[in-house]
């Protein structure tokens, strides 16, 4: 669950992805697998410029942020401005530790920080997805950082301080139900990458996780997800929350908005086992009360 505008969780920026090498088609069964993955993360939403009735995944629009304006790359399988040539193994690299195909650190602006706990199964069948995707040559816009943050190397910091590898680990005293959720919720559609705020280094606040982000995506106001019972979905039954993923309609009748209403549209094309998993996971949190403006 994230609010945004055309642009899931703090988008699925692959900034500055090079491409070499190249790339392996998935078997069916592996492509319906990653198109089920790629809806319940929106992807589609941060890398077409829909706006613009721009081609599927060829890049999307910018995202301005304090430290800079970002583009989402082109993730098509062109291999000259896209990543065509991006092998499995580069893909997997990206998602997991955050490295672009050259060893560079990506932007934490592309949530590898949730990516990175899916996983290698799913990873793989994500990469034969979009491998197996119509092309397009549309070139990347450069990123345009603010002094100094276009300079990749001080992200070794940024890391050391805010960034921990996946794949993320079942909790064994868990059901599978909230294991499933929080799967879903942190790593997939890495909801925590709207619904948390972040300190002055755009890193989410992990003892603040789902209470809401009054600065999201293009400074729109991501609500609190936690039970908090005033400012949460402390009211909202696992049936409201069910609803909503499906069809993005409150307990209200009120219908969602904005960038929320494309991620509804992603996990509406989820099973109803996962859309009431995802709904387990949420009403477990600890209820937190929204602050902020």
């Amino acid at each position: 669950m994230k609010g945004h505008t055309g642009r899931v969780a703090l988008v699925c920026l692959l900034g500055g992805l090079a491409s070499v090498g190249p790339a392996r088609a998935g078997d069916q069964a592996s492509i319906e697998r990653g198109g089920y993955l790629f809806a319940a993360g929106d992807c589609i939403a941060c890398h077409t410029d829909q706006k613009n009735h721009g081609a599927p995944l060829a890049g999307g629009p910018a995202l301005a942020t304090p430290f800079g304006t970002f583009f989402a790359p082109n993730i098509t399988a062109d291999p000259e401005n896209g990543i065509g040539r991006w092998s499995e193994d580069d893909f997997r690299r990206a998602l997991r530790e955050g490295r672009g195909k050259g060893g560079e650190y990506l932007y934490p602006v592309f949530p590898y920080t949730s990516f990175t706990g899916m996983t290698d199964r799913d990873i793989a069948d994500l990469y034969a997805y979009i491998m197996a995707q119509p092309a397009s040559p549309q070139p990347n816009r450069p990123n345009q950082a603010r002094f100094p943050f276009g300079f990749r190397p001080l992200l070794l910091g940024w890391r050391i301080l805010f960034f921990r590898a996946g794949p993320l680990q079942p909790a064994a005293d868990e059901s599978a139900d909230w294991n499933r959720g929080r799967y879903l919720s942190e790593a997939v559609a890495h909801c925590g990458e709207c619904h948390t705020p972040r300190n002055f280094l755009g890193a989410l606040e992990s003892g603040r996780a789902m209470a809401g982000n009054p600065d999201g995506p293009d400074k729109q106001k991501a609500p609190n997800v936690t039970p908090d019972p005033e400012t949460g979905l402390g009211k909202w039954s696992l049936e409201d929350i069910e609803y909503l993923l499906d069809t993005g309609i409150k307990p209200d009748g009120d219908v969602v908005g904005s960038g929320m209403a494309d991620v509804t549209r992603g996990t509406g094309k989820l099973t109803k086992a996962d859309r009431h998993a995802i709904a387990v996971y949420l009403k477990s949190l600890p209820p937190l009360r929204a602050t902020g403006k």
